[in-house]
Order: C-alpha cells, then sequence, then structure tokens
C-alpha cells in the first residue's frame, strides 16, 4: 500500500515519521489527531521488534518448549504477519531475524505433532531457535537436524513468497527488466518448494535466501556482479 509517511499532530502541531514509530499517536502528547503530509510511498513493512524474553523466562528450565508453544506461536505470528520488504518507498533485504522467526514458529508446529517422543537434537534445536531468534541468530544449514529440514523449507519458502511480491510490486514503479527475470525464477524456485511442502535439503532453502539478498543488493546499489551471483545462485539449483 501506499501511505504518507510524514503525519503532524492536530493538537500540538508535532511531526514525525509513521514508517518509523508504525503509529499515528503524536510521540510528543499523545494525541491520536494527526493528518498525514507529503508524498504517498510503498510500505510494506511495520517497524517492529521481536521479543522472545518472555517466552525464554515462562519456560524456564523446562526443555518442553509445548509448555510455551500456543503463547510463542502467537507471538511469532503477530511478528510475521507485521513485516514487509519496502519501508517508506526503500526496499529491504531478508533479513535473519524474520528468518529464524519464520522457522521456530514451524519447528514449534513440528515439535508439537511429535510431542508424545521427540528426539532429544529436535528438542535442541528448537530450543536454539528460541534462545536466539530474536537476535537474528540463525543455525547453518548443516545444523538442522533431518526432521527439521522441512520447518526450515515451508519457513524460508513463506517469507520468500512475500519477498518476490513486494520486489515485483517495486519493479512496477521502477522497472528493471533484467531483475525482472531474477525474480521470476526465484518465484519459481519457492513455488517448487511449496509444492513439496518444504522438503528440500537447507542448502537449497539458504540458496534461494541468498539469491534475494544479491538481488536487493543490485537493485540498491546497481552493482551489476550482484545480480550475477543472483541468477548464478538460481541456475545451480536447476
Amino acid at each position: 500500500m501506499r501511505i504518507r509517511g510524514c503525519r503532524r499532530c492536530r493538537d500540538c502541531g508535532r511531526e514525525w515519521s509513521y514508517f518509523d514509530t508504525g503509529s499515528v499517536a503524536c510521540p510528543g502528547c499523545g494525541s491520536l489527531r494527526s493528518v498525514g503530509t507529503g508524498e504517498r510511498q510503498r510500505h510494506t513493512d511495520a517497524p517492529v521488534d521481536l521479543d522472545l524474553s518472555e517466552h525464554r523466562v515462562a519456560l524456564g528450565d523446562d526443555a518442553d518448549v509445548g509448555s510455551v508453544a500456543d503463547e510463542l506461536k502467537t507471538t511469532l505470528r503477530d511478528y510475521v504477519r507485521q513485516r514487509g520488504f519496502v519501508r517508506g518507498g526503500d526496499l529491504r533485504a531478508v533479513d535473519d531475524t524474520l528468518l529464524a522467526a519464520a522457522e521456530l514458529l514451524h519447528a514449534v508446529d513440528v515439535l508439537e505433532r511429535i510431542r508424545g517422543d521427540p528426539d532429544e537434537a529436535i528438542q535442541l534445536y528448537v530450543l536454539g531457535l528460541l534462545s536466539g531468534a530474536d537476535a537474528g541468530d540463525r543455525p547453518e544449514p548443516s545444523a538442522v537436524p533431518d526432521a527439521m529440514a522441512d520447518a526450515r523449507g515451508l519457513a524460508y519458502a513463506e517469507v520468500l513468497d512475500r519477498f518476490c511480491t513486494d520486489v515485483g510490486t517495486w519493479l512496477d514503479e521502477y522497472p528493471d527488466p533484467a531483475a525482472e527475470r531474477v525474480r521470476r525464477s526465484l518465484d519459481t524456485h519457492i513455488r517448487r518448494v511449496n509444492a513439496v511442502y518444504g522438503d528440500v535439503p537447507p542448502a537449497e532453502s539458504e540458496a534461494l535466501v541468498r539469491a534475494a539478498r544479491a538481488l536487493v543488493s543490485y537493485l540498491t546499489t546497481d552493482d551489476e556482479a550482484a545480480l550475477s551471483t543472483a541468477r548464478g545462485r538460481l541456475s545451480e539449483l536447476g
């Protein structure tokens, strides 16, 4: 959507950036009486932070993430739902916190399905995600247990699907045929991952993320080498 990012309080006259606060409430006097000013900009990414400390405290020394699963998933869904890749007209890359949050959300679902007798490696993996997702800590592809590969595949595909949509909309305004071809190639790979319910090697999921980041690097810095990198990573996947 396109919104006016600059707002002015009708009561005290203060101006602020909605893109930075995500709120129409005046940061000066708290009034909700404000009006948007300036040009409209495309905006899909809310300025939200992920904080999982409350869930870690609730879990305590208990290794059973299932005991906090419902509340944890609510926090993760709310965060993932509000994230996008265009803020105030500027294109943004896929960041580690969003990827880790999406993966943790799917990983908790997997853990709940096998809650009767979960493998210790799976429990430790989910606990590891919980301990660092809000800091952007993502386990390396080689550290993903086989039983969690689908969770990572689906999570990354979910994030990248939204990424492709946002980039496509952004390219409608700033056309670049070469970038659009790469975006479509990335989108095709993501559809394939979704078609097999995330059942791809973690290294393939990582390659898609790196291709997406290289595409943003090209679009924001005009780095032709980054575009070649994105194209190459996708071609290696077949």
